[in-house]
């Protein structure tokens, strides 16, 4: 992700998260971490032919990452695009030198949880009343990276 992409990455972020849209100040925060020797954050887009389709951004510090956010466009579901943003932020996490990956997911979005399990996520605990409004939970899962391939305990991925 690039500072040209922030404009279509709001749009489609205000279009999946209305009550909860991250702020452009945000995305140019993030943003600022992303480049050089002591970046600490990988953001990356994917892209049809004429126009942004989906977003994923990943924070990683003393051995700890953390997906700060991933989206697709509601056509794209079902497609493999949110498993594709998400095993480039697991790869570049083992370039961190992340022995594990922390996120938070709604508890009512069992699409996503479903992805993260797939990738061996597990549920770790809850943070009551995270997402506003509306006061919903946040599921926390973790995953364990293993150093020697980067990948987490039991997860395939097949190209």
């Amino acid at each position: 992700m690039r500072w040209w992409d922030i404009a279509p990455v709001l749009e489609l972020e205000h279009e999946l998260f209305p009550d909860d849209a991250w702020s452009e100040g945000m995305f140019w925060s993030e943003l600022a971490h992303a480049r050089g020797a002591d970046a600490t954050r990988r953001y990356v887009v994917a892209e049809t032919a004429d126009r942004i389709v989906g977003y994923a951004g990943l924070s990683a510090v003393g051995g700890m990452g953390d997906v700060q956010t991933i989206a697709s466009a509601r056509d794209q579901w079902g497609t493999g695009l949110g498993a594709e943003l998400l095993s480039d932020l697991l790869k570049h996490a083992t370039a961190f030198e992340c022995a594990e990956i922390l996120l938070e997911v709604r508890v009512d979005n069992i699409r996503a949880q479903k992805l993260y399990e797939r990738f061996g996520f597990e549920p770790i605990g809850f943070r009551r009343g995270y997402y506003q409004p509306g006061n919903v939970d946040a599921l926390v899962m973790r995953l364990e990276l293993r150093p020697e391939m980067g990948l987490a305990q039991g997860t395939e991925i097949h190209g």
